[in-house]
């Protein structure tokens, strides 16, 4: 049987998957795939180059490399791509194989997963499940359900003043006021908008605003932006703070993660 690159039809043209398990090839850079849609099957995507996030209504869902997020079935999402970037996306009947996670996850994948999807992804469509195919696709469901978390997730709270701050520390990184200078603005005490952040995020408000800056550094970082200029853009004051703080959620400094990319794309 030739084999070829599997393209799965519109999700309003199909009311069930071919197969337990889909996968499937997605290159297109710098776009959004699509608007906001959801779809009654599970998803996995990850990124075999660049990064991507997966944004649905109560958080976004970060995945650098060695990282892919799993959707849940009716959860409502976009997936926003770096560029260039080579995407793999897995669909997956979650509840005939035992992956019926009901949120969203970042999930860490090692190099026999990463090399188990990139397989799967040229697997004909209608494949033979007692086959040697059907066989691949249960040991990548196995190795998938003992990934362990890995996230790195933005999440939005609930109360609107909190998600009025939100925004605009998440389109506005390069502004700094302090807690007790958002606290006034609110009307609120220190230890009142402490409580809400972990109450309503269950993050802290310097690591919330961590997290939403390297939302903002990622992308300038694959495009080759001077670290500096990125660290500055992103409200830090000096350099060495940026470059903690990005290994502190990345495992990474910000030169490292930029020299992978620039590897990551000549090798293409």
């Amino acid at each position: 049987m030739n084999r070829h690159i599997p393209i799965l039809p519109a999700d309003n043209l199909i009311k069930s998957l071919p197969r337990p398990v889909f996968g499937h090839v997605d290159s297109q850079p710098n776009m959004i795939i699509p608007g906001p849609h959801q779809h009654p099957w599970c998803q996995l995507t990850y990124a075999l180059q660049g990064h991507l996030q997966v944004w649905t209504p109560h958080a976004r869902f970060i995945a650098l490399p060695q990282r892919a997020v799993w959707i849940p079935a009716g959860m409502q999402h976009q997936v926003h791509e770096s560029s260039p970037a080579e995407i793999r996306s897995l669909y997956l009947d979650g509840a005939a194989l035992g992956l019926n996670w009901a949120a969203c996850r970042v999930l860490a994948i090692d190099p026999l997963l990463q090399e188990l999807i990139r397989r799967f992804s040229t697997v004909p469509i209608e494949y033979d499940l007692a086959g040697p195919d059907g066989r691949l696709a249960q040991v990548l469901v196995d190795q998938l359900a003992t990934s362990p978390d890995a996230g790195l997730v933005l999440p939005w709270p609930s109360d609107q003043r909190l998600l009025a701050l939100c925004k605009q520390l998440h389109h506005q990184p390069d502004e700094a006021p302090t807690l007790a200078q958002y606290s006034r603005r609110l009307g609120l005490s220190e230890k009142t908008l402490t409580r809400l952040f972990l109450q309503q995020t269950g993050l802290g408000f310097r690591l919330w605003r961590q997290r939403a800056r390297l939302v903002h550094a990622l992308p300038r970082l694959e495009r080759g932006e001077r670290i500096t200029d990125v660290a500055l853009a992103c409200g830090y004051e000096s350099l060495s703070s940026f470059i903690a703080a990005f290994k502190e959620h990345t495992g990474q400094t910000p030169r490292e993660f930029a020299l992978r990319n620039q590897q990551s794309h000549a090798n293409t």
